[in-house]
């Protein structure tokens, strides 16, 4: 299990994004002044048909189909919202150091006359172009997320900032009281100090609760993270950073079923992609997966704590292992669903309360910890 990572993305730099798009305009211009001709703009394609996974960096690299958005008749209106939306992320957010949500954004667009978006899901998708064109992602741009980051609790220092003042605010993960600390929507600026010797990322609020309730974080020397699902673009970032920052290995616990695996784990490690031109802030390649496996059903006895698997889980195992780019490289994760297809079921992290309600804590995460053994 890698505690290194030398390939960590760059922070891009307010400066250097407005630069990025004063280029975009200035090409624009140079096409209709200088060279007489339509202007156009080019976007990759975003989808996992245009995706390889690659094994040295660790997470899903965006291929060469590319899309192009020509100045025409019938894309007059979406390219000049394309222009304005441009235009407002330098203007009033990179070059005031300001933040806008998806939202804002889109209700924002009603003073821009007879470009202004009728629905938000235009606004959202022609983000989503311009973070791929401009191979930033939107929260360096100044855009916020609209979801909630994830929690954290445990062995780690927190450096935040006043917004206002920029004075230093340190947040001790381990000193508050039953609760944990919420993750913001933007986390570029955050520093770390922490003496913790891995990170351990859980999916389940419930199963997260338990285990700050008995500050298990003291016991393992760890820092215990919640996603509550698949892990939001804020979560995944700050735990790509703090690995980053501190070297610290990234283990992920979920539910042992296809969601789990394919969805929320492989997010978290590979990324997506939807999002594979940005994948390289927000996955984190030195992630392993811990549990819960379909050899843990066995292990410790847990066959009568299981579900059967429904249609949509075998669907989605068997879509994994024909299409998946991550998948097809890992054998390992082939057999794990080749095996919980042939079992037929699927199990949930509070299984484990069979044998108790802290066996989880106590016999389960030591055990798992001390072998050392976890899927890629």
């Amino acid at each position: 299990m890698s505690k290194t990572n030398e390939q960590a993305p760059q922070v891009v730099t307010k400066e250097a994004a407005a630069r990025k798009i004063v280029e975009v305009a200035k090409d624009i211009h140079d096409d209709i002044v200088k060279k007489g001709r339509k202007p156009s703009m080019t976007f990759p394609v975003r989808s996992l048909a245009n995706v390889k996974f690659d094994p040295k960096r660790g997470h899903f690299e965006i291929l060469n189909k590319k899309a192009s958005r020509t100045l025409s008749y019938n894309t007059v209106k979406t390219f000049a919202q394309s222009m304005r939306l441009l235009a407002t992320t330098k203007n009033d957010l990179l070059d005031r150091d300001d933040i806008a949500g998806k939202r804002e954004v889109y209700y924002n667009s009603k003073s821009w006359g007879e470009c202004r978006f009728d629905e938000q899901p235009e606004s959202d998708t022609l983000l989503d172009d311009m973070e791929a064109m401009l191979g930033v992602n939107r929260e360096q741009l100044g855009y916020i997320p609209e979801e909630r980051g994830g929690d954290v609790c445990g062995e780690l220092v927190v450096v935040d900032r006043d917004p206002q003042s920029g004075a230093e605010i340190k947040i001790n993960c381990a000193k508050l009281g039953s609760g944990a600390w919420s993750i913001p929507s933007r986390v570029e600026h955050l520093r770390f100090e922490t003496k913790a010797k891995l990170v351990l990322v859980v999916e389940t609020a419930s199963l997260f609760q338990r285990l700050v309730h008995h500050r298990y974080f003291e016991k393992a020397n760890c820092v215990l993270i919640s996603m509550s699902g698949v892990p939001t673009r804020a979560c995944r970032r700050f735990i790509r950073r703090l690995a980053d920052d501190r070297q610290l290995p990234v283990l992920a616990f979920t539910d042992g079923d296809p969601y789990g695996y394919c969805n929320i784990y492989r997010t978290l490690k590979a990324g997506s992609g939807q999002a594979a031109h940005i994948n390289r802030f927000f996955c984190v390649p030195q992630a392993h997966y811990l549990g819960v496996t379909p050899q843990d059903i066995l292990d410790y006895d847990l066959q009568d704590a299981t579900h059967p698997l429904e249609d949509v889980d075998i669907k989605r195992a068997k879509d994994a292992l024909k299409n998946d780019p991550f998948i097809l490289h890992h054998k390992e994760w082939q057999a794990t669903l080749e095996q919980m297809l042939k079992m037929g079921v699927r199990i949930e992290q509070q299984a484990f309360a069979k044998h108790g309600l802290n066996f989880v804590l106590d016999v389960y995460l030591p055990e798992k910890l001390k072998k050392g053994k976890f899927l890629p």
